[in-house]
């Protein structure tokens, strides 16, 4: 069901109808859940997708291969109640990326293997991704990979899907595939930038026509039928505190070529931030895949942080025990344990610890899983629900959660509380997409 969702959404956009879909990635069970939540509101699939550092044969950083991320999904679909069929699993940037220190020969066979275990896991959308330079490539490491080099091992990694399909139960749904990159290392982080670039048009013709031959002549005719997106930068993009918002007329010439020479749809990353406008625009504009992940965890936190302020105030002496302290051990663990974030933010002491706990990149999303964070948090929702949370307090710290809330459409517990922030966000692309 999964891939034909996927492909009715294709033809639906490339109709001109309002048909986009978003996809969620992350990994942080809060964010699932809201997923699902949004999904079964709207009779829809929910779209999930890991990366390639965040899951892959050896663990990942989150410690989940393939499979175990696919029983992970599978348990949050359970307890919500959700139909696993209307799951759509994803594997973003999947190619040599983690392993680009390696030798190519070295690099591509660990990225095979890694492709493998995603399709055999269930994973139906494999963006296929091979334009990182990896260690015995000629040239300039810091210069883009030779096209036809990256697209000969984009077909490598897809005959490795193919190969491992043939594994799959009869009737099990074929993976489709997104093709192409034009945005940064997975993770979605902005180098140093004024401006980002739009995708020139010649650009993206090469990349489809180089890989199209590539396919045919690697006997991959199949599978280029279940192409059906290509990455492309529309202008969108954020950092620590700048979102570079979607300019429509700068987009112009990159979207109606698409509508007059291919069947495809563009597939748009780091989309977080974005205005509902822009949102809305950008589907119009056949930029009918949306991937947004770190702007679910900044509301998450948002939340977090909003309600360790309220527990502040119901515990107000500071050297109350009972007291969680949530942002005080996240800044400690985060400073203890840099590696998340050390070489992406920069400044002096004080713009250091402003990003530690606001950037939009939010690179604290890697933090919440840890012991002392999950301890935390548990028992600042476990005070919260002791202590009953007085509506001024709400109003203070959560005023659009209070208004819903006076209005009878939420609980105040605090679970529902942080579902409710991230709910927003996913409302917004739900309303993008056509599926509200």
């Amino acid at each position: 069901m999964s891939t034909d969702a996927l492909l009715g959404l294709v033809e639906s956009n490339r109709r001109g109808e309002r048909a986009g879909i978003y996809s969620i990635c992350s990994a942080d069970r809060f964010v699932l859940e809201v997923g699902m939540t949004q999904a079964l509101r709207d009779e829809t699939v929910v779209c999930i997708e890991s990366t390639c550092n965040q899951v892959n044969q050896f663990g990942g950083y989150s410690g989940m291969t393939p499979a175990a991320f696919r029983a992970f999904v599978d348990s949050v679909a359970t307890d919500m109640r959700f139909p696993r069929a209307r799951v759509v699993l994803g594997g973003d940037h999947l190619g040599p990326h983690v392993w680009r220190g390696e030798a190519a020969e070295a690099a591509m066979a660990k990225a095979c293997e890694l492709v493998r275990a995603c399709v055999t896991a269930g994973y139906t959308k494999i963006h296929l991704d091979a334009s990182m330079r990896c260690a015995d490539d000629p040239g300039d490491r810091h210069s883009r990979l030779d096209e036809r080099t990256a697209t000969d091992r984009t077909v490598e990694l897809c005959r490795a899907a193919e190969e491992a399909r043939g594994e799959l139960p009869a009737g099990a749904p074929a993976p489709v595939y997104v093709i192409g990159t034009e945005v940064p290392i997975p993770g979605g982080e902005l180098a140093d930038r004024s401006e980002v670039s739009v995708t020139r048009v010649e650009d993206v013709e090469r990349t489809l026509t180089l890989a199209r031959e590539a396919f045919e002549r690697g006997g991959l005719h199949a599978a280029w039928e279940r192409v059906i997106a290509v990455v492309t930068q529309p202008g969108v993009e954020f950092g620590d505190a700048v979102v570079f918002d979607y300019d429509r007329d700068g987009a112009r010439e990159l979207s109606a070529y698409l509508t007059r020479n291919w069947p495809l749809v563009y597939e748009a990353h780091s989309t977080d931030y974005q205005t509902a406008a822009a949102l809305w625009q950008m589907v119009e504009d056949h930029f009918a895949i949306l991937k947004v992940g770190p702007w679910l965890t900044f509301a998450m936190r948002e939340a977090l942080f909003a309600l360790d302020s309220i527990e502040r105030e119901l515990f107000a002496a500071e050297d109350d025990p009972a007291r969680s302290r949530l942002r005080e051990v996240l800044e400690a663990t985060m400073v203890e344990h840099p590696d998340h974030w050390k070489g992406y933010y920069h400044g002096d002491e004080r713009e250091l610890r402003l990003a530690r706990s606001f950037s939009f990149s939010d690179r604290a999303r890697y933090y919440w899983s840890r012991p002392e964070l999950r301890e935390a948090a548990g028992r600042l929702l476990g005070n919260l629900r002791q202590r009953p949370i007085p509506l001024t307090l709400l109003s203070q710290f959560l005023p659009r959660q209070y208004q819903a809330v006076r209005a009878g459409e939420l609980e105040d517990r605090p679970e529902d509380l942080i579902r409710h922030r991230v709910l927003e966000i996913v409302d917004l692309y739900a309303s993008a997409c056509g599926m509200r």
